[in-house]
């Protein structure tokens, strides 16, 4: 089969199109073939020896864990899929799903039936980051109607999730962003945005009770400065970057928490999700497909963190 696999960390480059084995699945998995991958921030730091590099070791390995496909084989012991069934997930994370490929197995219950009514591109935009999203929001943070919760680079592949899904919880949503992106937001939900291009969000927003941050330490410490923002008792969960024990003791002594955040495979939740996307409660931001050959310009695309929603990867045709 095709796929995109790295033989050495490094930039966009390093990514080149091979031919490998096509895997077989064990029992309790199924063999999805791939018609679209998602491309996600994770994929492009993990190339470069950073993300989740420390969990895959060291190339070669396959990148991605965004799947829209179709079942074509079921291990002993599938009871939930089918051959034939339309499905999506994010399996394996953090461990190698190998999404940027064109067949992957993992286990059933890390998929869930796609969205009827979205393509497999838009649906391929979901799993990591809205789950990320959810998971965040309603697991981590426990997010109550009524409350103040403000997110980070609110348009984004992640952000863009956020925004309504926290707004379906009944919340208060603030977001940061570019000016450009402000229309789009409010017609996902959003009731205050800032442009963090002109404004210092410290400056703008006050009496927070969660903030999502979706940016990180990383980049000009907008999680430590995020406890700035925060009322007393408020909760930041640090996405990108994690919970440092810097960040955890500064919280604590200022009243406030922080609490670490990775997202996990939940088929379940997919299955949730994709019911809101069909009664249309939640709407899917894809700013560009481009063929699977072109992963590295994808790479490229995602590094200069202006992209609105999500970019894909088209894989293979969604009929044979």
């Amino acid at each position: 089969m095709r796929a995109i696999s790295q033989d050495t960390f490094g930039g966009p480059e390093v990514l080149r199109l091979v031919q490998v084995e096509r895997p077989e699945p064990l029992p309790t998995e199924v063999l999805v073939r791939v018609v679209s991958a998602g491309v996600n921030p994770v994929d492009v730091k993990t190339r470069s020896g950073s993300g989740m590099a420390g969990v895959l070791g060291d190339p070669p390995f396959i990148l991605g864990w965004d799947v829209s496909g179709v079942v074509e084989e079921v291990g002993f012991g599938v009871h939930t899929l089918k051959a034939g069934d339309e499905v999506y997930g994010m399996p394996w994370f953090p461990r190698q799903a190998g999404a940027y490929a064109e067949f992957v197995t993992a286990p059933s219950r890390q998929f869930a039936r796609k969205p009827r009514s979205l393509g497999h591109d838009e649906a391929a935009a979901m799993p990591l980051a809205v789950l990320t999203a959810w998971q965040s929001l309603v697991d981590a943070a426990d997010v109550q109607p009524g409350q103040r919760v403000l997110i980070h680079a609110a348009a984004g592949g992640v952000g863009h999730f956020a925004v309504q899904l926290a707004k379906h919880l009944g919340a208060h949503v603030i977001g940061t962003a570019r000016a450009a992106k402000h229309a789009w937001l409010r017609e996902l939900g959003a009731d205050e945005l800032v442009d963090y291009t002109t404004t210092r969000f410290e400056d703008a927003v006050r009496d927070v009770d969660v903030v999502i941050d979706l940016v990180g330490d990383g980049h000009d410490a907008t999680s430590t400065r995020s406890l700035d923002v925060l009322r007393p008792g408020g909760l930041l969960v640090p996405v990108p970057s994690g919970a440092s024990p810097d960040l955890l003791r500064d919280a604590e002594a200022r009243g406030l928490r922080a609490e670490p955040f990775l997202v996990e495979p939940d088929g379940a939740a997919l299955t949730h999700l994709a019911r809101m996307v069909d009664d249309g409660r939640l709407a899917v931001g894809v700013e560009e497909v481009l063929p699977l050959e072109e992963a590295a310009k994808a790479h490229e695309r995602l590094a200069e963190g202006r992209t609105r929603g999500k970019l894909v990867l088209r894989v293979s045709s969604p009929t044979r």
